[in-house]
């Protein structure tokens, strides 16, 4: 059995926050395989399911980021599991949008909602550090990560998240470099997609015209070239 825990912060009105895109990678997880409705245990809601054969139990903590530590560090004692059966799924400021990253161990990086996981259960779990981007400035976090997803995110988070869930079983069997690949690749294909050439029929009058107008010269010979040379002049 292998505890998966998303980070985030309950409510709707926190529900598109970047903050929350642990939260988002937990769901995109059970809908993708089909886990069991969402249920209150353990100060957090629950969902459990199957990935490569091993059951796995998806926790969203409902005591706010900032201690997430008592919702994972009471499911962790109550099955009796050591800090090397959680994965936990959270946004990373230190990474660009849509990068993902996944290591075991380390310092929290003052995310507030890892900082309480290390002092309930240690730091020796494994983690899937999710791109947020920075603000460029330290005064911007805040706002930042408490900020909602523009409309345009949605282009690289939602093939993000989706692969996070396809290939989560690579996570059950320990191939993290792989996991992270299939994610890489999902997202950078769709945003590395080329945009389609516009349709002449499509485009303005004026713009179909100048390429398609030949370059037209004067007359040199003839009636029409003494009569234009008349009119505006010309050199011998």
């Amino acid at each position: 059995m292998l505890l998966f825990a998303g980070l985030g912060n309950p409510g709707a009105k926190y529900a598109n926050n970047r903050h929350n895109v642990g939260f988002m990678a937990a769901d995109a997880i059970a809908r993708r395989h089909s886990f069991s409705p969402w249920s209150k245990k353990f100060q957090g809601l629950i969902a459990e399911g199957m990935l490569g054969g091993e059951k796995i139990i998806l926790i969203k903590p409902q005591t706010f980021m900032n201690l997430s530590g008592q919702a994972i560090g009471e499911a962790l004692r109550f099955y009796k599991l050591a800090p090397s059966a959680l994965t936990v799924f959270y946004d990373e400021i230190d990474l660009a949008e849509r990068k993902l990253r996944v290591k075991t161990g380390g310092g929290a990086g003052g995310h507030n909602g890892i900082r309480s996981i290390d002092e309930h259960v240690g730091n020796a779990y494994r983690r899937v550090r999710i791109g947020i981007g920075h603000p460029g400035v330290k005064d911007l976090v805040h706002n930042h990560v408490l900020g909602d997803f523009a409309k345009a995110d949605r282009e690289w988070l939602d093939p993000l998240l989706d692969a996070i869930a396809a290939n989560a079983e690579m996570i059950v069997r320990g191939d993290e470099p792989g996991f992270m690949n299939k994610v890489s690749v999902a997202v950078q294909g769709k945003a590395g997609e080329k945009p389609k050439q516009e349709d002449p029929k499509q485009q303005s009058h004026i713009r179909q015209a100048r390429p398609q107008q030949p370059a037209v010269k004067p007359p040199q010979t003839g009636p029409m070239a003494a009569m234009l040379k008349k009119l505006f002049g010309g050199k011998d």
